[in-house]
């Protein structure tokens, strides 16, 4: 053994028997509420009934909390395991060196790695032993501590408020993104928890949920936080069907262009128009453009109720393809454009892709005044309530697996019904299963037949009240 590895030896020996001294008393009751705290953070990134695989699960609460349909804790603490098997029979606990694991090659939706990165000797060798747990779509959430609490603990351990604790990694968000990116992951989302870790009654809660994700107090919390997906192998050999929905209403003019225009992508493109209670002809329009076009693979929907969220809801449910499309009708967005979309989702480098106006230079007409500024203002509020840029939430192209889809759907009550566009009912779902969010700009277009069907005041103000409502679902928990 060299001099390299026996320090390492020594290091993992020292933390051993902390932490079974640690284990063996009782735990301290001032943790109690911060515990809590990050257990709530977790349950907002996690699905109950998942598969869920914790590295350093000390007594197992936070695993239980989060009520799996398949529980695996891994300590390498033998008091900490024993307590854990007592306190939840339920769940499977191991004793084992999270950086030499083997579990028979068992993979999980969800891997967990709560405050495990800051005691550790080599932080990217146990990085670079996750693949091996995962699935393509499993999610990876880390939570350490903030280098600016090093003071503040430090403090409080002296006094018998904290746990003592030995030397720690103190890793800096942008260290971890760093060590995530060169171990074949891709951080999706970073962002901070608990700036105030005791419980004072109403005070804690009030400040947590609500003045620590507000600049600049944010900086002052004390739990990093980010989460990450095995980055995909681009190959982009699989070929995938694709359904493209087009919702119309008083769209006549342009059905026969869209239906000439509309590329063929992958292994087979159907195109479901969706036709809703139009004034003019658009419906007869389109039975006409179907009629002349055997050789395309087409569908006509009557629009079950109002609004557009309401017409691709109905063509989603309709649709066979693997990958599901949205296409405005109006053409300002050319379908040209859509193989692209196509292509990220294919090779799996974003799982939502969503269309981008505001990058090329748009035609005169393409966008009054106040549409732009609204488009920046929900661009902002979206940015920072999903953690991911957002830079277009109103485009109206938007793709993603069916699957997916599927997934965004079984949790829609989680935000409520009542979204008339259907653009921050998918981007709210997409963020809420930590999906990844990739933009593609596009070349907006002036629409050259009818009028628009958006009200600038009437549908910004409901879009407003919906910012509200999510920033209390997604943000403010």
């Amino acid at each position: 053994m060299n001099t390299f590895e026996a320090e390492s030896a020594q290091y993992q020996k020292t933390r051993v028997a902390y932490w079974d001294l640690v284990n063996s008393k009782v735990l301290q009751p001032s943790s109690g509420y911060y515990r809590k705290r990050l257990l709530t953070a977790y349950q907002q990134l996690i699905s109950e009934g998942a598969s869920v695989l914790e590295l350093g699960c000390g007594r197992g609460d936070l695993l239980a909390g989060l009520k799996p349909g398949v529980g695996v804790g891994i300590d390498f603490s033998a008091p900490a395991v024993e307590a854990a098997r007592q306190r939840h029979p339920h769940l499977e606990f191991i004793q084992a060196d999270v950086i030499d694991l083997d579990i028979s090659d068992r993979k999980f939706d969800y891997i967990v790695v709560s405050e495990l990165v800051n005691d550790l000797w080599d932080v990217q060798t146990l990085l670079e032993q996750i693949p091996r747990f995962c699935l393509p779509r499993t999610r990876i959430i880390f939570n350490f501590y903030s280098h600016l609490w090093n003071l503040p603990l430090t403090v409080a351990q002296k006094f018998g408020v904290a746990t003592p604790r030995l030397n720690q990694n103190w890793l800096a968000p942008q260290d971890m993104r760093n060590l995530l990116e060169i171990s074949g992951f891709q951080p999706l989302r970073t962002w901070a928890e608990i700036i105030l870790p005791v419980s004072i009654p109403v005070v804690s809660d009030f400040v947590n949920r609500y003045i620590g994700k507000l600049f600049p107090f944010r900086h002052l919390a004390m739990a990093n936080f980010i989460v990450a997906r095995p980055t995909p192998e681009l190959t982009g050999k699989e070929k995938l069907s694709v359904s493209v929905i087009v919702a119309a209403r008083n769209e006549s003019g342009h059905i026969d262009e869209l239906m000439e225009r509309i590329p063929d992508m992958g292994s087979g493109t159907e195109i479901i128009f969706v036709e809703g209670n139009s004034t003019d002809d658009t419906y007869e329009a389109i039975e006409r453009s179907i009629a002349k076009n055997p050789q395309r693979n087409s569908r006509l929907l009557k629009q079950p109720g109002k609004g557009k969220g309401d017409a691709v809801r109905a063509g989603f449910a309709a649709a066979t393809g693997d990958i599901l499309m949205i296409l405005d009708a109006d053409i300002t967005v050319p379908p040209e454009d859509l193989p692209r979309f196509y292509q990220l989702i294919a090779e799996e480098s974003a799982e939502f892709v969503n269309g981008v106006r505001l990058v090329y230079p748009m035609e005169g007409e393409a966008m009054r005044f106040a549409n732009l500024v609204g488009n920046k203002f929900f661009s902002w509020a979206f940015s920072w309530l999903l953690g991911q840029p957002i830079r277009d939430t109103l485009c109206g192209t938007k793709v993603l697996r069916r699957t997916d889809y599927l997934r965004i759907a079984a949790n829609r009550a989680y935000f409520g019904d009542f979204d008339p566009f259907g653009d921050f009912d998918l981007l709210f779902g997409a963020a809420k299963l930590n999906l990844k969010i990739q933009e593609v700009p596009v070349r907006y277009r002036a629409r050259r037949y009818g009028e628009t069907n958006i009200s600038r005041w009437s549908h910004g103000w409901l879009l407003l009240k919906m910012v509200v409502f999510a920033a209390r679902r997604i943000k403010f928990v």
